[in-house]
């Protein structure tokens, strides 16, 4: 797997199997995990500028790793629930 399913990992520990499972079958969440490292790596590297700009950036970089945060959480939740089928009569 791709560096971003490794970090996610590292972020959900709970969830790891979910998020082998998932990665496994979705190209889409591969790349919402990749998304996510990426902007993370994004924030720590403003966090450890001294340009002007410095805290606007930070704060952008903050709300992308929330929102992918949340929309990880999101698609583990879906991928954990596991379907009732009635039994046909």
């Amino acid at each position: 797997m791709g560096n971003g399913v490794g970090f996610v990992k590292s972020c959900f520990t709970r969830r790891a199997n979910v998020i082998e499972e998932l990665a496994l079958r979705s190209e889409g969440f591969r790349d919402l995990c990749d998304d996510f490292v990426s902007a993370n790596d994004e924030k720590l590297q403003w966090e450890r500028s001294s340009a002007p700009e410095h805290d606007e950036r930070i704060a952008e970089y903050q709300e992308l790793v929330d929102s992918l945060r949340i929309e990880i959480e999101q698609a583990l939740d879906r991928a954990a629930v596991v379907p009732f089928i009635r039994p046909r009569r």
